[in-house]
């Protein structure tokens, strides 16, 4: 008779151990599943960031943003001044 209530109290304890290890895998599963699809929108969002860089960062819109916003122009030589060195003047000090 006690043979059987140990034996009863090992499927038991055993039987509720299967239970929480079913339940633990599922709960991983599902976090694993989360972050593989975490990862694949990251992915999804680095690229369109890479292509809007991309895109900001053309001659044209470059150009473009410095004449309308920094109010820069081509250099001309009717505005250019040029510096000369005159080696005697260097020399001297």
């Amino acid at each position: 008779m006690k043979l059987n209530l140990v034996l009863l109290a090992a499927l038991v304890l055993s039987s509720l151990a299967l239970v929480r290890s079913a339940y633990d895998e599922r709960r991983l599963f599902a976090a694993i599943d989360r972050a593989r699809n975490e990862g694949q929108q990251l992915e999804v969002d680095a690229k369109r960031l890479e292509a809007e860089r991309e895109a900001q960062a053309t001659h044209l819109r470059v150009e473009s943003v410095a004449r309308q916003k920094l109010q820069m122009r081509n250099a001309t030589p009717a505005i250019t001044e040029y510096v000369v060195d005159d080696p005697a003047s260097g020399a001297a000090r």
